[in-house]
């Protein structure tokens, strides 16, 4: 027999094990020594003692008994099999038959103590795939079973009915992989399996089977143990079967793998399938504990109070018998128990609000199931839906179940199985018929091109919303159907994608991809047309009116939160996407390669794509993880750089092409003062790999000091700017520029360039603005790097205008407009202004980085965060030099489409994980600074500062400017300057005035005329108050001896840092202690007194249902979008 080769031992716990002689099965009295280990289900005998798979394994469940035969050997005898051993001694002989009777004993009392029913001998499991593969290094087919999260080898049919088999693997070590059309491979740590299908098609079932096994062994049965806690969940709700490891959490039943899959053809609507051991992050406490209080036995008492003997169904039964069962039992109700109330809308919407605010969620079960209104009028305006009855009624487990069942279609009974939808609307009847090629349905995305001979030929008819699919024109019985209420997604292929010149997809609701094509191209436009009239509402029959590479529904949100999402519908035309929804008829297209962000959040169970245009983010959420998954690649090409030209790279809010952005942006930050910067050239191999992943996807390079020099990104832009097609002042305009350069009145030349330019293509108009501002500014530092205008025109001239330096007119144009920027781009006043204070502060930034040995960041993208620190909540923010924390706040916010409603006290705050602390940035505090000076351990996170309305109290309502009381001090250990024991915290007193803080280590008598204890006349210590930072928390290592703590740093003028912590004996004490130090520092202004900084409302601009907000723009700008004012704390209580 062909041979196994192996590796460690299993995990499953070994009774005994040894070396035993076996004898053949020829019957040959030549014995063969085998290592034999015998657990508690099966007896294996392998080569040697290090295989991991066996030549042979016998499941304990098959042995009849065990007897001895002669001196040393004894048989194990099953039905249909007898297997010989031969022992080294009597003694070793009688204790493997008494191993293997003990075992036989103890399995058969396991059997009668489970309630579960056993199918033959080998278990009641039903494999989920099972059938002849081709093993390499075997001679023969073999039969192959995927039984749970096992792949089990047997020599044929035969064997797999005996139990008696090969091998299994364990699949919580496999991996498979595609190797060609029809092979595989299985892989584990001790050997590969190499395995061959009969076709393609039986290959990718094969794969999708056994993927499914190692996600099983990879699953937990934490959640399952929970539920099956209550008896009748053991047993799957439809079949019986034992051990259900799915549920449908909207139904609140149990269900086994067969059956789960059976629902998912239902459609979301009716059925929603989750599986207990998988979807972890699904099962919340409320969700396991409603499935314990309501689950299979209330269930089936509603769901199956009718079901005839003949229609039951069994662990055994077909596909096709549980497909009519579950469309009968929950799509149709069939055989569901008649609520009395059925048939009076009226009085079941107002049974289910006397319901919900009860324990009674079988009533709500039943209401729900004959036609109540999840959502109907309660008449209490305070409490209008059933959902928010059961919230003011405290029913945590109605609410759960209420949530689930918000988008449940409801049962209907009618001779003809109705056509539901997601949408109350009747879809308009389309018919149409003709020959299509279509290859078989998949479970996964077509990664590869399918030949011509994979497609067959099929009469199609797409009739009453079903789409059929016949062997050809005369067939009566169609092969397969696919209904219009059940496609998510129509996409159409570009052209030869596949063996057909014109293919496209459909998706479904039940996870399956249908490839139809034909070679002519107006009856797949047709065929194309058709579908998408069968399944989109009229709602959304706008999105028709343009031909679309990609059409379907998706459920979407916007806002922090994505707990309740809306299904829109969304349709893809080159790089614009347009959607629709419910509450709103009309679409908004979205600019994909303008967008500020396109981010994937939460994980891989879970996935949201985000999408951050200039006014609107739009949240879209992985529901179904087939279509979602081709949504977001074609979304990803979409919103990438499409070609070469300016107009089809990512461009940014002022059609400045990202690409352009990232590398001015970079040298704006880090090379302005560089020495010959764009005359010096950077590495050739490194600057073309920078290109080559800007244009690639720029938006997601981020150019930081230390990985890229100045050089190489200076370079990077002026070979981008060379290469481009057109030009930048394009071909048909090249020559009237430079012709411009010539006239000699400079009034005249300038009022030509200002022509020239408003004929430019917008694009082009934005990029040529925003290059020569940028070089204007590096002009403006020539005495450091010696790049006058000049000089930068006659580097600039040749990559511009492509003359490779034969034409010197280019130089003379770009120094013409450079020397005149202000004019020719009609620049104003502030906008100069804002420009040069950047620029200075950016390059003093530097120079003091420089002096103080710190390396900043290039482009200064910085991360921050919502509320907390997770993966989901991040943001990634460019940070200009004269971005403050208050703009900061407010744009996070905005991006989050979060309100901020009265008493709303967002704020900025720098948090050091490491020391334990963090501090409110005031908010006209710059940024750039902050980030510059974040260590590894820190970041910025925006959240409510909960303490501020009490501190703006304790502020109104203090007499005078200064604060003094006892603390408790220590200095930090590494550091020296106070000569204080730095073993623990001391008693000192403390004086804060506007000027400074002082330090006393002793207090003498009271002051009768003044309240506060007199002092030593000298302080101990006496620090500049403008130069300390306050952080509030102390790292718990140092054991403070309160919770109320400051940990507070001062920076000397040699840039040398001091640190200290301070203790407090009460909470209020911190907070008045930290509002003298914030009122100090800041002049007494310690929260903005313009109203719109305080508070602002969403402005009512919608995207359907969606808030579209600005994320950028002037002050003025955002104060017009903004609805409404509330009023400055600080302006009230002085009325007070």
């Amino acid at each position: 027999m062909d041979e196994l080769p192996g590796g460690p031992t299993p995990i499953t716990p070994v009774i005994k094990a040894g070396w035993l002689d076996k004898n053949p099965p020829q019957g040959s009295y030549i014995y063969q020594k085998r290592w034999v280990r015998l657990d508690a289900d099966y007896l294996r005998y392998f080569d040697s003692n290090k295989d991991a798979y066996s030549k042979r394994f016998v499941p304990v469940a098959c042995i009849c008994r065990v007897a001895p035969i002669g001196d040393q050997k004894f048989e194990v005898i099953t039905n249909n099999r007898t297997f010989a051993f031969r022992a080294e001694s009597d003694v070793e002989r009688n204790e493997w038959m008494q191993a293997l009777q003990q075992a036989v004993v103890e399995h058969r009392a396991r059997f009668r103590l489970s309630s579960a029913s056993v199918l033959g001998v080998r278990g009641s499991e039903q494999p989920d795939r099972a059938g002849s593969l081709e093993l390499r290094g075997f001679k023969n087919k073999l039969y192959v079973a995927v039984t749970g999260d096992k792949v089990q080898l047997y020599k044929n049919l035969e064997e797999f009915h005996l139990g008696i088999g090969i091998t299994f693997i364990d699949m919580n070590v496999g991996n498979v992989k595609e190797v060609d059309r029809r092979s595989f491979d299985l892989t584990t740590p001790y050997r590969i399996f190499s395995f061959s299908a009969d076709s393609e098609l039986e290959k990718e079932q094969w794969l999708e089977a056994m993927q499914g096994a190692i996600a099983e062994a990879l699953s937990t049965s934490e959640v399952a143990e929970r539920i099956w806690a209550a008896a009748p969940n053991r047993f799957c709700a439809d079949c019986g079967a034992a051990q259900p490891d799915w549920a449908s959490i909207n139904l609140c039943v149990v269900i086994c793998k067969r059956c789960a899959g059976e629902h998912r053809g239902l459609g979301a609507g009716v059925s929603k399938v989750r599986s207990l051991k998988m979807d972890r992050k699904v099962w919340t406490e409320a969700l396991i504990q409603l499935f314990l209080h309501l689950g299979n036995g209330p269930g089936n008492h509603f769901w199956a109070a009718n079901v005839p003997p003949s229609e039951a169904l069994e662990p055994s039964s077909s596909p096709g018998a549980r497909r009519y069962h579950l469309e009968a039992k929950y799509r149709e109700g069939k055989y569901r128990r008649y609520h009395p109330l059925f048939g009076n809308q009226e009085e079941l919407d107002k049974a289910l609000c006397a319901a919900v605010t009860t324990t009674d969620l079988a009533e709500t079960q039943a209401l729900l199931g004959c036609g109540a209104g999840v959502s109907c009028f309660s008449g209490d305006p305070a409490a209008p839906t059933p959902l928010a009855l059961a919230e003011q009624a405290g029913q945590t487990l109605q609410m759960e179940f209420l949530r689930n069942n918000q988008s449940t279609e409801v049962p209907r009974l009618d001779s003809v199985k109705p056509l539901e939808k997601h949408y109350s609307v009747t879809l308009p009847t389309v018919s149409h018929s003709g020959f299509l090629y279509k290859t078989a349905s998949a479970g996964k995305p077509l990664q590869d091109r399918r030949a011509r001979e994979e497609f067959s030929r099929r009469w199609c008819v797409l009739s009453d919303g079903v789409l059929s699919y016949y062997e050809n024109e005369r067939a009566v019985t169609p092969n397969g159907e696919i209904r219009a209420s059940e496609i998510v997604c129509l996409a159409v292929s570009p052209l030869d994608t596949h063996g057909f010149e014109h293919t496209f997809e459909v998706y479904t609701e039940g996870e399956r991809l249908y490839l139809f094509g034909l070679e002519n191209a107006e009856l797949a436009h047709e065929w194309v047309k058709c579908i998408a009239k069968a399944f989109v509402p009229p709602l959304a029959e706008d999105l028709l009116a343009r031909d679309f590479e990609r059409l379907g529904r998706l459920p979407c949100k916007a806002g922090l939160s994505l707990q309740q999402a809306q299904e829109g519908w969304f349709a893809l035309t080159g790089s614009e996407l347009r959607a629709v929804f419910p509450e709103g008829p009309w679409e908004e297209p979205l600019q994909l390669r303008k967008l500020q962000e396109l981010s994937i959040q939460g994980d891989s169970e879970n996935q949201v794509l985000v999408l951050v245009e200039r006014r609107r983010t739009l949240y879209i959420q992985g529901e179904r993880r087939l279509d979602f998954m081709a949504w977001l690649g074609v979304i990803q090409k979409a919103a990438a750089s499409l070609g070469d030209t300016l107009s089809e790279q990512q461009l940014g809010d002022s059609d400045i092409p990202v690409i352009v952005y990232r590398c001015v942006d970079y040298i704006t930050q880090c090379g302005l003062t560089s020495e010959g910067i764009y005359r010096k050239c950077g590495q050739t191999s490194k600057t073309q790999r920078l290109l080559d992943s800007l244009r690639q996807d720029a938006r997601s390079v981020h150019l930081k000091e230390g990985e890229q020099h100045v050089d190489d990104v200076s370079s990077a832009l002026k070979r981008f700017l060379r290469d481009l097609p057109d030009g930048l002042f394009t071909r048909a305009q090249r020559l009237a520029w430079l012709e411009a350069s010539e006239i000699e009145d400079e009034e005249e030349k300038i009022s030509r360039y200002r022509e020239l330019l408003v004929h430019l293509p917008p694009v082009n108009r934005a990029t040529v603005k925003a290059l020569i501002s940028h070089l204007y500014c590096v002009q403006c530092f020539s005495d450091t790097n010696q790049m006058n205008t000049h000089n930068l025109a006659i580097v600039f001239g040749p990559t511009l205008f492509q003359t490779d330096g034969q034409d010197y007119k280019a130089g003379k144009v770009v120094e013409d407009l450079i020397n005149h920027y202000v004019v020719v781009f009609s620049v104003d006043e502030e906008e100069l202004r804002k420009q040069r204070e950047e620029v200075t502060a950016i390059v003093k930034m530097r120079v003091a980085g420089t002096a103080s040995g710190t390396q900043h960041a290039g482009d200064f993208i910085c991360t921050v965060y919502l509320e907390e620190k997770k993966v989901e909540t991040e943001q990634h923010v460019k940070i200009p030099a004269s971005m403050t924390a208050e703009e900061l706040t407010l744009e996070i916010l905005d991006r989050r489409n979060v309100s901020i409603r009265e008493k709303d006290y967002w704020t900025c705050f720098e948090v050091n994980e490491k020391e334990e602390a963090e501090r409110p940035l005031h908010f006209a505090e710059k940024v750039l600074p902050i980030v510059h000076g974040l260590g590894i351990d820190s970041h910025l996170v925006v959240k409510k500062y909960q303490s501020m309305e009490a501190m703006l109290l304790y502020l109104a309502s203090r007499v005078g400017d200064t604060k003094h009381g006892m603390m408790k001090f220590r200095e930090d250990r590494s550091l020296l300057g106070l000569g204080l024991p730095s073993g623990g915290f001391h008693d000192r007193y403390f004086i804060l005035n506007s000027s400074c803080l002082r330090l006393y280590k002793e207090v003498r008598s009271q002051r009768p005329w003044s309240g506060a204890p007199e002092t030593s006349h000298r302080p101990e210590k006496e620090w500049p108050v403008k130069s300390l930072k306050v952080y509030l928390g102390v790292k718990k290592k140092l054991r403070p001896p309160t919770c109320w703590g400051f940990t507070v740093v001062h920076e000397t003028e040699k840039h040398e840092k001091q640190q200290w912590y301070l203790c407090c004996d009460t909470q209020m004490e911190l907070r008045e202690w930290f509002a003298t130090f914030l009122s100090v520092q800041h002049d007494g202004l310690v929260w903005p007194s313009e109203p719109s900084r305080v508070s602002r409302a969403v402005p009512e601009v919608r995207m359907g249902s969606v808030s579209l907000i600005p994320l950028r723009g002037s002050e003025n700008e955002m104060r017009r979008s903004v609805a409404a004012f509330t009023a400055d704390p600080l302006s009230l209580l002085r009325h007070v």
